[in-house]
């Protein structure tokens, strides 16, 4: 996982405060992105639904992003067998709008 994150570094050619702004403004837009649709606790949503809208060159950094954010536990994975849905955590909600208001 962190290895993907440092390759992705150092193709890009970022420094550190650019990935961490790069890093950070991905997982707010996430985030905003299922906060907005409403895709919380019972309602779920396919990980490659998340990465529509992007640039094709950032589709790989949001599933890096969002799998940092399953285990920060902010989404909650629902494995199926046509793939992986994800959704928001409703327990973590009030930290989830502090970190999209940011």
């Amino acid at each position: 996982m962190f290895f993907a994150i440092l390759s992705s570094f150092y193709e890009t050619k970022l420094n550190k405060e650019q990935f961490k702004y790069m890093f950070m403004t991905l997982k707010k837009l996430i985030l905003r992105k299922l906060f907005r649709h409403r895709v919380i606790g019972g309602k779920h949503t396919a990980v490659e639904h998340l990465a529509h809208g992007l640039p094709r060159h950032l589709v790989g950094d949001a599933k890096i992003v969002i799998e940092e954010l399953i285990k920060e536990g902010f989404i909650i994975p629902k494995p199926t067998n046509y793939g992986l849905q994800v959704s928001l955590n409703p327990e973590r909600i009030e930290e989830i709008i502090k970190i999209i208001e940011t």
